[in-house]
Parts: C-alpha cells; sequence; structure tokens
C-alpha cells in the first residue's frame, strides 16, 4: 500500500468550495485527505458501489458516466464527486474515471460529516 500522502492546504484552498474554510479548518482537514496518482483509464469511483470517500480533482481530467444515461459530464481541477453518496447514504450514482493522468485528494466519511458536511447542507 503507498504510503499516506496529505494534500497540501495550498492545492486545496484553490479548491471553490473549499476556498472560504477559515485556515486552522484547512490544515486540518489537509491532514485528513489522502493524495492519489490516477492514471488515464483508471475508474476512482463505480456506479452501485457502496460510497466512503468523498473526491476533490487536484490535476487532470475525469468523465462522469450512468449506466442508463449515459455520460453525464466532465470533472476538472477544483471539482468535487462522491458527496452524493455519503451526505444521502446511498450506493454512487455515477462512475468516474481519469481521461487523462489525473490526482485526486479524498477523505473519508468521518472527515466529510466533520469538516464537509455542512457545505452541503448551505445549497
Amino acid at each position: 500500500m503507498p504510503r499516506h500522502v496529505p494534500a497540501s492546504v495550498t492545492e486545496l484552498s484553490r479548491i471553490g468550495l473549499l476556498a472560504s474554510m477559515p485556515g486552522e479548518r484547512l490544515v486540518a482537514l489537509a491532514g485528513r485527505m489522502r493524495r492519489e496518482q490516477v492514471a488515464p483509464g483508471s475508474r476512482v469511483v463505480a456506479e452501485g458501489d457502496l460510497g466512503n470517500r468523498f473526491y476533490v480533482v487536484l490535476s487532470g481530467m475525469f468523465t462522469v458516466t450512468q449506466e442508463d444515461r449515459g455520460e453525464r459530464g466532465l470533472l476538472r481541477p477544483g471539482d468535487t464527486f462522491g458527496e452524493v453518496a455519503l451526505a444521502l447514504g446511498v450506493t454512487r450514482t455515477a462512475t468516474v474515471t481519469a481521461m487523462t493522468p489525473a490526482v485526486v485528494a479524498s477523505c473519508d466519511r468521518e472527515a466529510f460529516d466533520e469538516f464537509l458536511r455542512p457545505l452541503f447542507a448551505d445549497d
């Protein structure tokens, strides 16, 4: 298993959703976010799987597809995914696949609940 490489505060501060988070909370969240390289063609999440992580795109591009509806969109640096499964307690609603070499940062459900769920509650 690769060693845990946390996401940097600088990387996370560029994510629109996280930009308004106070500095000390962003530092705490960064320490809980795991940075991962993703090869082109690799699936990060698959529709129907149990959701246990929330993701932010740090670099690269991803396609979002649904079995019954086909391609649903593209994710670029600064975009996030995985919140629906965590916030609603449902299985993954789409498959996210890297189109290019990419880097994501992700956190587990506990960190999502502590740091991120309130950001989605405002919408």
